[in-house]
């Protein structure tokens, strides 16, 4: 169970693992999320659901290397088996014919962003999609996205590839020269931010994934609290999607840097045991 038969890296920190999981790979949706675990004594982590393949009864997951956890499963190799794997989580993405969507990615945010721009397709809509990296070695899944999308246009901080600039650069040029109904972004917390400050510029319905502050994934440790609209909500079992300009997101980077000093040092602790 759990046996990995693909690994792909996108670059030295992203990962790409196909895993056997048919039952999960049946009841998967856009959205979902599964709780993955390494050893008996390994932390559990919520990872969503890039892609799943019923047929071969297979889920795609797209891991970048950030902590000790991650770093356990991006070590694993074709044949090895998660010691956990359990899914689908989380409320699924809601999917209706709205009319033009904008899907803005950035980072390994792309990953989740893949299975709700299928689907958005699927239903009918155009999509316009915005890919953003720091540099051209970062953009992940290109061709994949390309695939359900009218338009994609990819933005790097550096220039190296597409559009110099940052994702809000790329938002503003389509909410200028057309009409959007709605946008989706996911990325880091910094970046999902400022793109639901530029869509409420726009009058923009804004959905944002949060699914980078879980770490239960059942609502029982309560580290995912955030406050949507002036109450209380878990990611893990309310969302991981929300209105993104309802969001607290300072509250939120204030959350994620909780422990950063601590993860720092565990991963430091881990790397230097492995060299031994």
């Amino acid at each position: 169970m759990n046996k990995i038969v693909e690994k792909e890296h996108f670059s030295e920190n992203v990962v790409r693992l196909e895993i056997e999981a048919p039952r999960i790979a049946k009841a998967r949706r856009a959205g979902h999320f599964v709780i993955v675990k390494v050893g008996e004594t390994g932390e559990r982590i919520p990872l969503t659901i890039a892609a799943a393949n019923p047929e071969r009864g297979t889920i795609t997951l797209v891991i970048q290397k950030v902590g000790v956890s991650s770093r356990r499963i991006t070590d694993l190799n074709v044949g090895d088996e998660l010691t956990d794997l359990v899914g689908p989580l989380g409320e699924a993405t809601h999917i209706e014919k709205v009319g033009t969507v904008l899907a803005c990615g950035g980072g390994v945010g792309v990953a989740p962003l893949l299975p709700i721009v299928e689907a958005l397709k699927k239903a009918g809509n155009r999509v316009v999609t915005i890919l953003a990296a720091r540099t051209k070695d970062l953009v992940i899944l290109e061709e994949q996205i390309a695939e359900y999308s009218d338009e994609v246009i990819i933005m790097t901080d550096d220039g190296s590839y597409g559009k110099k600039g940052l994702i809000t650069d790329g938002m503003k040029e389509v909410m200028e020269r057309e009409k959007v109904d709605e946008a989706v972004v996911i990325g880091p917390a910094i970046m999902m931010k400022f793109a639901a400050l530029t869509t409420k510029e726009y009058n923009v319905p804004t959905v944002a994934s949060l699914n980078t502050i879980m770490v239960d994934g059942t609502g029982m440790c309560g580290a995912c609290r955030i406050t949507v609209g002036g109450k209380t909500k878990f990611v893990c079992v309310d969302g991981p999607e929300f209105d993104a300009h309802q969001v607290d997101f300072d509250e939120m980077l204030l959350r994620l840097n909780g422990y950063k000093e601590i993860e720092k040092g565990a991963e430091q602790q881990y790397l230097k045991s492995k060299d031994k």
